[in-house]
């Protein structure tokens, strides 16, 4: 992965201190924790999220995890969510990736709507996440079986940018607790979720990682990519977090899908643009610890890309 300035994921800045006044957990997560957990006394489960924090934050100090996040389940939120559970339910061994899953919370929620978990894989860079999201929602690799592999989106020995598949795919599928790369499910990927992701990158390396993605997904009619990140009305630079972020707009990102990454018409992208992230409008305890201009700024493209 290339050291830029507009990378965030690998160039942070210095990280502002936890502060435990952020910890807002609405109704709907709050039940999403104490059913995974078991913990039910609202001041030990916030004791509990608050110590996985703290550990995350020191293998990585994203501004997603000081924010507190990941206690918001995103997925079921984006329009395609639907889509997604009806393919793991209908599609014979459908599979669902969630690349830089962190905690893996979003698979988990899928999980417990139905999508088989025995057909469901993550990955992030930072492998020590996975190994704390079974701590956050105290779980073991035998209880929540989901599979999981670690690597680097640059790394063409773990993700290789290669045309997409536009024909069936004869190969079987591996056993995905026995795979250890990417590349490996070359055409096998019915539902790709991408949430928060692309906007680590600059323009350049978000093609890059789009032309990666692509080749993974399944050439079956119907299967997706779908996410969400920062975006703007119209592609530029952003200021956010102490880092220049680039974003696109709706069409820009609509045109890198559909003509630039897949051919011409074989997709369909349907994009918004929208104020709020998807489960949520930011608490003003957040927005509090977010400059004006930033916060003012910070609007989010939600999107699918489909198989036609």
């Amino acid at each position: 992965m290339s050291e830029l300035d507009t990378q965030p994921a690998k160039n942070p800045p210095t990280p502002l201190p936890l502060d435990e006044r952020l910890y807002v957990l609405k109704p709907e997560a709050s039940a999403f924790f104490k059913s995974h957990t078991g913990i039910h006394d609202d001041d030990a489960l916030k004791s509990h999220i608050l110590d996985v924090q703290a550990k995350a934050y020191k293998i990585f100090p994203y501004p997603c995890i000081r924010f507190l996040g990941f206690t918001e389940t995103t997925i079921y939120n984006l329009p395609a969510y639907q889509h997604v559970l009806k393919l793991g339910q209908e599609r014979k061994g459908a599979i669902l990736l969630d690349i830089g899953c962190c905690f893996g919370g979003d698979v988990r929620k899928a999980v417990a709507d139905g999508f088989p978990v025995q057909n469901v894989i993550a990955s992030d860079l930072h492998a020590e996440f996975w190994d704390l999201g079974h701590e956050l929602f105290k779980s073991t690799p035998e209880t929540f079986p989901a599979s999981f592999i670690s690597g680097d989106a640059f790394d063409v020995s773990y993700l290789e940018a290669v045309p997409p598949i536009y024909d069936a795919v004869e190969t079987t599928v591996p056993k995905l607790n026995t795979v250890t790369t990417l590349n490996a499910l070359r055409g096998h990927i019915s539902a790709l979720h991408a949430a928060a992701f692309f906007h680590l990158f600059s323009e350049e390396q978000q093609l890059a990682v789009g032309r990666s993605l692509a080749p993974l997904l399944s050439p079956l009619p119907g299967s997706v990519i779908f996410g969400y990140h920062i975006g703007k009305k119209e592609k530029g630079l952003i200021e956010m977090f102490g880092h220049t972020l680039f974003c696109h707009c709706p069409e820009t990102w609509a045109a890198m899908w559909d003509g630039v990454v897949f051919a011409k018409g074989t997709v369909r992208v349907d994009v918004k643009l929208q104020e709020k992230r998807p489960s949520m409008e930011l608490s003003p305890k957040v927005t509090g610890n977010i400059p004006a201009e930033e916060a003012k700024a910070m609007m989010w493209l939600v999107w699918s890309v489909t198989r036609l």
